[in-house]
């Protein structure tokens, strides 16, 4: 029989009974559960697993549906079941643990968020065709990783996102693709073979979209002017005359073009005016075109422009857009003086009726928004020669019998 008084120091009192040392004191519940009189390791191992069962995972709210994610917890059972009494009934203080949190926030994020899509808009000869832009989403990082220290508490946040606009909105392109001017011109539409090589070079112009400081060429666009090329056979002025060739009327479409070009502030590098004054225009608003002389313009503006052209019936109309600089351009023709034709002439055939020639200037208005002017340029100084008259010789009649 061992004797009290030689019980070593190990043993401990507990309801008139000693008890090994690294044993729960007798009567002792944590969470619910009866541990006294185990060892501590087991204690805490059994206490520990009815926690970890009972551990609600955390749940992540996202656009992109609902995450939960598994947690571990530091917990004070070493501490607690060493210092429990006796009978004493005792809760346990747990502080959960997402030790992958910074990973998984982050793959979080990246999974929400989305980059945004700018619109986009299309130009033929169809005209213009948009497509909305598309909001992108962004997560954000360091709120999140703050929501979810709260998160840990709860055992539920919401990842923080948001939505945001692109830089070019369909609303921006519309305002960049407005109309800055149309011109139209009319020509006899029974003249089929003109009126077709009119509709030729406008449907080849049709659609054509003029980058930033980009210059625009009527012969590199249009073409050569031959047979091979689809252009038929109709009345040309060539040398001061009016003569067929390859291609007639095609300089309608280049002067139609060149004052939408004007009234749409487009800078006119290149322009030639026919050597006899037409009809369709005022004098020194032509643009004669041939092999060796084009129509050019650049586009000065720090976006693009976009040419479209339309023939209907027995006109031709050509319509610039882009984004309006807050201006407005006119033109104006002056004839300085006319020059009479020379007498007229008989011929033995081609007879032709007499025109004068004139002496013109035309000028580039420009007004503000208010209709203001705020220059007037001189475009063009041109001569246009006269045309003589020619009639044809009348044969002398026999003198009659008597």
């Amino acid at each position: 029989m061992i004797s009290l008084l030689k019980a070593p120091l190990s043993l401990l009192l507990a309801g008139g009974m000693l008890l090994p040392a690294g044993r729960v004191q007798k009567g002792v519940v944590i969470e619910g559960i009866a541990v006294g009189g185990q060892k501590y390791e087991v204690a805490e191992q059994v206490v520990r697993e009815k926690i970890k069962s009972e551990l609600a995972p955390l749940t992540v709210h996202t656009p992109e549906g609902d995450v939960s994610f598994s947690l571990q917890f530091q917990d004070n059972l070493h501490e607690l079941v060493r210092r429990a009494k006796k009978d004493e009934s005792l809760s346990v203080e747990v502080k959960r643990e997402w030790v992958t949190m910074e990973e998984d926030i982050a793959a979080l994020c990246a999974k929400n968020a989305r980059l945004a899509q700018d619109a986009e808009v299309t130009f033929s000869s169809a005209g213009f065709t948009y497509q909305a832009e598309k909001a992108g989403t962004y997560c954000d990082y360091q709120k999140a990783l703050a929501l979810a220290e709260e998160g840990l508490k709860s055992g539920e946040f919401t990842l923080p996102v948001g939505e945001y606009l692109p830089s070019v909105t369909e609303k921006i392109l519309r305002e960049r693709t407005r109309l800055l001017s149309r011109f139209t011109t009319y020509f006899d539409a029974g003249n089929t073979a003109r009126a077709g090589n009119i509709a030729l070079a406008a449907s080849r112009i049709a659609g054509t979209v003029l980058e930033a400081g980009e210059e625009f060429s009527f012969n590199g666009t249009v073409g050569a002017r031959t047979v091979e090329n689809g252009f038929g056979e109709a009345s040309v002025i060539l040398e001061g005359k009016f003569v067929p060739g390859v291609g007639g009327g095609v300089c309608q479409a280049s002067t139609t073009l060149m004052n939408a070009a004007l009234r749409a502030g487009l800078e006119i590098t290149e322009s030639r005016p026919h050597s006899l004054s037409v009809g369709y225009v005022p004098p020194s608003l032509d643009a004669m075109v041939s092999s060796s002389s084009d129509l050019r313009f650049r586009n000065p503006y720090p976006f693009p422009v976009y040419i479209n052209a339309r023939t209907q019936g027995g006109s031709v109309t050509f319509s610039v857009y882009g984004m309006r600089d807050g201006k407005k351009y006119e033109t104006e023709s002056h004839v300085l003086y006319r020059i009479a034709p020379p007498p007229a002439a008989e011929v033995e055939s081609e007879p032709c009726e007499a025109k004068e020639g004139l002496a013109s200037e035309s000028y580039l208005l420009v007004y503000d928004e208010s209709g203001k002017l705020l220059s007037r340029k001189l475009f063009r100084r041109d001569k246009y020669a006269p045309v003589q008259e020619r009639k044809v010789k009348e044969e002398p009649q026999p003198a009659p019998l008597l």
